[in-house]
């Protein structure tokens, strides 16, 4: 169906394509020259925009975390701080008492005197120190710092700064998680023996810098975060990635393999667009957002203009189907028609009756079919009067053999003064040529050609005083078949002539017909003489061997009748060997449908 549409909208396509240029090339070009114009402005504009957001955002997290710094670098370079840390001791004296009172409130003042800063403390690994707000003292005790990781590193980098994760603190006294922090650590120096005295810890508030990070807007789920130098997540909004790698391989690629600003990443399949920058510590903060969130509005666009070209071509489609079936109706009728002919109907005729080019196509069209159909029926003829000629040739040629070898046998036994066994011979061959002049056409059933058969063997046993005995082992059914006039007699002839009148015996032949899954097999065996190997290969290719002039009357006469008859559904072989006998089998192939066809 869709080949036959194919071939007689030929020309209706051509319409329509020429159409859909028309329409379409101006509309696409100038659509997506839009499109790709406004994709470069809007990404140029999206990208340098969230650069920006990202450069501001790490000037003011570095800002924060400068205040952090500055904080510890006062603390551990005031004197007054160092010698209070000397001095503590296990017992508490009044000059402890005052040391206490005056660190607390010096560490009290840095506080108050900057927002950023919640906390600070000035720890010693005895489990005593200070602590501005609501440090707890007992808090304190039930830690012990010489195990918590951020001291160990920090005695590791001997007076540089150790800086933690987002976290609440745990040295407060004014209940569970009540400040959110980011802590900065570092040893205090004894500056005469540099030896380590205690330990700061600047406490940076923690929901003032989330409350920075999370003002910022990246599209609709795109979010900033902090990471140090090997890619741990520090700040978060979401607590529990805190001190966790980055788990996207990719991601974590970009940040801590490449020196780019910008990036591109996957996660799950998904396009993102990445910036960074450099925080005052060391550490970097990240944002990140799939692509299609800062390019939302394009994508939109890109929609609109698919649709508008969408519904102009099926304006353009509209039109060029109403045109080209109007311009071309009468070209299809005229294929309609060729294509009944191409499918073997040489009856269908072109009806166009219009006055133009095509009207004068179809009458030649219909013209030519009725000279092609006098010219195939000719032809038909032809060839079944040559098929007759063939069939009735090969009928004639053995006719004459057969009657040959009968009347020579007549004419040795009047020779001879054998006048009775003349006179049986004659009439056994009255009855032959009875029962073969009572049947009109060249076809018989299997029973009336074993019926030639067994009047046959009457005259050879007459002439050669033998017995030959015929043995019939028939399938129910398989009489009424009907084939060749002497198809089968040749063989029981050459069975007798060859098989066993050179062996001056007596002889059996039998003859076994039955059907192998719908077609027709005959096997007709002797006992007699038996052919030789050479011989055998030459009568199993019966074709060149008719060529070569190597096949007798009788064969040449069942090549001949299968193949005008049977053309290839058909199959002959021979088996024999010396004083083996002789088999021969002819299978007529789908016999059975054939005869239920008839």
């Amino acid at each position: 169906m869709f080949q036959k549409f194919r071939i007689s909208s030929r020309f209706t396509a051509k319409i329509i394509l020429v159409l859909l240029l028309v329409i379409l090339i101006p509309t696409i070009f100038t659509s997506w020259s839009f499109y790709w114009v406004a994709d470069s402005i809007l990404k140029k504009n999206v990208r340098e925009s969230t650069l920006q957001i990202a450069e501001q955002t790490a000037e003011s997290l570095s800002f924060i975390l400068n205040v952090g710094i500055d904080t510890s670098d006062f603390i551990s370079s005031d004197p007054n701080i160092q010698r209070a840390a000397l001095q503590v001791n296990t017992s508490q004296t009044y000059e402890e008492n005052w040391n206490f009172q005056y660190i607390n409130t010096l560490l009290n003042n840095y506080v108050y005197s900057n927002s950023f800063v919640k906390i600070v403390y000035l720890l010693k690994e005895e489990g005593r120190g200070w602590g501005s707000g609501t440090f707890s003292d007992s808090e304190l005790k039930e830690i012990h710092l010489s195990d918590q990781e951020w001291v160990k590193e920090a005695k590791q980098k001997d007076g540089e700064l150790v800086w933690q994760g987002l976290q609440y603190d745990h040295l407060s006294g004014g209940g569970v998680n009540t400040d959110l922090v980011l802590p900065v650590g570092r040893v205090l120096k004894d500056f005469n023996t540099m030896r380590n005295i205690g330990l700061v810890q600047v406490h940076l508030d923690g929901q003032s810098i989330l409350n920075t990070i999370r003002k910022l807007e990246l599209g609709e789920t795109g979010k900033f975060f902090v990471v140090d130098s090997i890619g741990r997540i520090m700040i978060d909004s979401n607590l529990q990635m805190i001190n966790q790698k980055v788990k996207n391989p990719d991601l974590y690629q970009k940040i801590v393999g490449y020196d780019a600003v910008e990036f591109d990443f996957d996660m799950k399949g998904v396009p993102y667009y990445g910036v960074k920058q450099l925080l005052s510590n060391g550490w970097m903060i990240v944002g990140t957002v799939p692509v299609d969130e800062i390019s939302g509005q394009l994508e939109r666009l890109q929609t609109w203009i698919l649709l508008s070209s969408a519904v102009f071509s099926m304006i353009a489609i509209g039109i060029g189907l109403f045109i080209a079936g109007w311009v071309t109706k009468p070209v299809k009728q005229l294929t309609q028609s060729m294509l009944y002919v191409q499918q073997g109907d040489l009856n269908a005729r072109a009806v166009v009756r219009t006055s133009d080019e095509i009207g004068f196509l179809s009458k030649q069209f219909n013209k030519m079919l009725h000279e092609i159909g006098n010219l195939m029926q000719q032809v038909e003829d032809e060839q079944n009067e040559k098929h007759h000629a063939e069939l009735r040739a090969v009928m004639h040629r053995v006719h004459p053999h057969f009657l040959f070898n009968t009347l020579s046998t007549l004419r040795w036994l009047i020779d001879s003064g054998q006048n009775d066994r003349a006179s049986q011979v004659l009439l056994a061959l009255n009855h032959l040529l009875e029962a073969n002049m009572g049947k009109s056409g060249s076809m018989i059933t299997v029973e009336e050609e074993l019926d030639i058969i067994r009047k046959y063997l009457i005259i050879l046993e007459l002439r050669y005083e033998k017995t030959f005995y015929l043995e019939l082992d028939v399938e129910p059914g398989t009489e009424k078949f009907r084939i060749p006039r002497m198809l089968l007699q040749p063989l029981v002839e050459n069975a007798i002539f060859h098989g066993f009148v050179p062996k001056n015996t007596a002889g059996r032949i039998s003859i076994r017909i039955r059907m192998c899954r719908g077609d027709l097999e005959f096997l007709v065996e002797d006992d007699g003489l038996g052919i030789r190997k050479g011989k055998l290969k030459v009568l199993n290719d019966p074709g060149t061997a008719i060529e070569n002039g190597e096949v007798g009357i009788g064969l040449r006469h069942i090549y001949d009748t299968l193949r005008l008859y049977y053309a290839r559904n058909w199959e002959w072989s021979i088996v024999s060997g010396p004083d083996q006998g002789t088999t021969v089998r002819i299978l007529l192939k789908k016999l059975e449908e054939s005869a239920s066809e008839n």
